[in-house]
């Protein structure tokens, strides 16, 4: 490359060595599945992959590439728009199992050309005219590769498990093949006379997001290990204190003595800790005058509550967590929503300001509604969604619903005189049409209630009349059963040719029962259908039905991918290590957990169709199988599963913004003081 250096020509050149790339990684990905044992069993699935490998992965990197070089970012989607049922898009297991592939391949090349990546991203941040180097400003960044080599084995007839275990066979091949890439761009900087520029190019200037990032997702945290805690520090206080060199033991300390570093109750500790509190770099101005304000009522309160800085689960330290937390997820100080929330925390704020002597009950309440008006915020950014959210719930248990009906009605007709025909249109097209009305109105819908109740219409109807009056009210009940029968077939598209023959079938039993006869004749009774081990109890009620379901919903494990070992490191309160080892009781009790612990309203840090989003849930289903999640911008909706939700957890690709708390920040930073820096 020049060495006067084009703003595209890092890009120029990439663009010419995407082919080149694509052929060395195919050939380096099948050396490294012939060279590990552990990676034969993928090679028959390499083998369909392989011959249109170079083509799908260079196409793919040389439109993610040019869209860079036009100023796009290339990985950037359209947000969400959920209107209606047929918009939605629901992120479930097979898009989760993608996001942890991508995840696992890009931090693998970040790893391996850190610093290469650190000169890279500093010179596209110095050409945008940024002050801080953001990852998706560089149109190189290893993400770009990863959605490359994902799109050429997706592209391919293997499976999505197939897909995931050659993507993390094929990231180390790909990172070392990018560190000769990267080193040429650095090459070039260096050619230039520009690498001391980006070098240190928004050096001063951090990410205040990085830490949840780091901690999530790389398994690199900067907070003690186990966290500090306030009565921690307040016993480290007192040793230090006690030292001799610090302070006399009894009488009075001399005015020129060392002052000791703080004192564990008064003013002096509160004050340090507020003080830290106030320099989290991850809080907004707006919010950072807040949180001040409220120092004033907090100071209150200390002189009169001792466990104030002994309690880390005090009510005062709560109500900044929450406060904090949300005003942290938003970007811009002037977003609506944290505007809006700012002005409803001024009157909560005068209110503790203006106690004379403030109460931990107090600051209680104020947390209280805290809660309520965030609840309430997020419900209505998910309302127009709700009605469409709650049919893609119900769309998702289909099946399941499919399979337990058909059971329960199999029971019904064991014994009832139906022809062939129509007895198996109800065990298929029927209970076809049931579920189908479950999902679109609800499965207690009126609705779905007539079209259950219909398969006991229809036995009812085969009964032989005593006499001649039962015989003219069959007459006059069998229009309506049938229109009805016929409105249920509309409603799945039955074909004319599948929905005669039992009609048919049907009617003439009732021109025999109209005319004196049994429903059936007797050499054409069907052979009685073996019963279930348990055919003398009762069928389960439409009740039972859906709480078996959702019992056994609850109760599977996540699938075996689920614990592949990719670069991942400790949540910020459990070891994410805990949630994927599935197999083990508590691993099934610590994901439970965390998902019966979701709250609408708390805001998330999570890694999703290939992207970090910081987003906030808005809804959850009331079997918490589905959760709705809205990010920063207004019209971001991201559905996802439980499943889904327990991948991210199990891959430690989903943190929660709360658990890395500004008071416990504060707290490690007085710690690691007291510890010499």
């Amino acid at each position: 490359m020049s060495a006067s250096l084009h703003p595209h020509a890092l890009l120029d050149h990439a663009l010419t060595e995407a082919g080149p790339l694509a052929r060395e990684l195919m050939n380096v990905v099948q050396d490294e599945l012939d060279a590990q044992p552990q990676h034969f069993p993928l090679r028959e699935g390499w083998r369909k992959v392989r011959a249109t490998f170079a083509a799908d992965f260079e196409g793919k990197l040389i439109e993610l590439l040019q869209a860079g070089r036009r100023g796009e970012d290339p990985l950037h989607r359209v947000p969400l728009q959920l209107g209606g049922g047929d918009s939605l898009s629901l992120v479930d297991e097979r898009q989760a199992l993608q996001d942890v592939a991508i995840a696992h391949v890009a931090h693998a090349a970040e790893e391996l050309n850190r610093a290469e990546l650190h000169q890279i991203g500093n010179f596209y941040a110095a050409l945008r005219g940024t002050a801080r180097a953001r990852e998706r400003d560089n149109p190189l960044r290893p993400a770009l590769y990863a959605h490359a080599l994902h799109h050429a084995l997706a592209a391919s007839p293997v499976s999505a498990e197939v897909q995931y275990e050659l993507m993390r066979a094929a990231a180390g091949p790909l990172a070392r093949a990018l560190a000769r890439q990267y080193g040429q761009a650095c090459a070039a900087l260096r050619a230039a006379d520009i690498s001391d520029m980006v070098a240190s190019h928004g050096r001063a200037q951090t990410d205040p997001l990085a830490h949840q990032r780091l901690a999530a997702a790389r398994g690199i945290g900067t907070r003690p290990t186990p966290q500090a805690t306030l009565d921690g520090l307040s016993r480290r206080v007192d040793a230090a204190n006690s030292r001799p060199q610090g302070l006399t033991a009894a009488a009075p300390r001399d005015p020129n003595a060392t002052a000791p570093f703080v004192r564990t109750t008064g003013p002096d500790m509160l004050s340090r800790l507020y003080d830290q509190i106030l320099a989290d770099p991850r809080l907004l101005p707006p919010l950072k005058a807040l949180l001040a304000r409220l120092q004033i009522a907090v100071v209150r309160l200390a002189r009169s509550d001792a466990t104030l800085l002994r309690r880390q689960d005090h009510p005062t330290w709560a109500l900044l967590n929450r406060v904090a937390a949300h005003g942290m997820a938003f970007e811009r100080a002037d977003d609506e929503r944290l505007v809006d929330f700012l002005r409803f925390m001024e009157a909560e704020a005068q209110l503790l300001v203006d106690a004379p002597t403030p109460t931990a009950a107090l600051f209680q309440q104020v947390l209280a509604r805290v809660d309520a008006r965030i609840d309430k915020q997020a419900r209505q950014s998910s309302e127009r969604n709700a009605v469409a959210l709650a049919a893609l719930e119900r769309e998702q248990l289909r099946t399941e619903w499919r399979e337990l009906l058909r059971e329960q009605i199999d029971h019904q007709i064991a014994d009832a005189p139906l022809g062939p025909r129509m007895h198996r249109f109800l065990q298929t097209a029927w209970v076809e049409a049931i579920v189908t009305a479950m999902v679109r109105h609800g499965r207690d819908s009126q609705e779905a209630q007539a079209a259950m109740e219909l398969v006991d219409a229809v036995i009812d109807s085969l009964t032989t009349p005593r006499d001649q009056a039962d015989r003219e009210a069959l007459r006059m009940r069998l229009p309506v059963l049938i229109e009805r029968l016929i409105a249920g077939c509309d409603s799945i598209q039955l074909p004319e040719a599948k929905r005669e023959p039992p009609l048919t079938e049907l009617m003439a039993q009732h021109a025999r029962l109209l005319r004196g006869l049994p429903a059936m004749d007797p050499g054409d009774r069907r052979p009685a259908a073996p019963r279930p081990a348990q055919a003398g109890s009762a069928a389960p009620s439409a009740d039972e039905i859906v709480q078996r379901l959702m019992e056994e919903r609850d109760s599977q494990v996540p699938s075996h991918w689920l614990s592949a070992d990719v670069d991942r490191g400790e949540l910020p309160t459990v070891p994410v290590q805990l949630y994927d080892e599935h197999a083990s009781p508590d691993a099934r009790a610590a994901l439970q957990r965390w998902i019966d612990g979701l709250q609408i309203g708390r805001w998330f840090h999570m890694f999703i169709q290939g992207d970090w989003h910081t987003a906030q849930v808005a809804w959850i289903s009331e079997g918490r199988q589905f959760m709705l999640f809205v990010g920063r911008e207004a019209d971001e909706r991201l559905p996802l599963t439980r499943r889904a939700l327990e991948a991210l957890l199990a891959n430690g690709l989903i943190t929660a913004l709360e658990d890395d708390s500004v008071v416990q920040r504060a707290v490690d930073t007085l710690m690691s003081d007291l510890d010499g820096g």
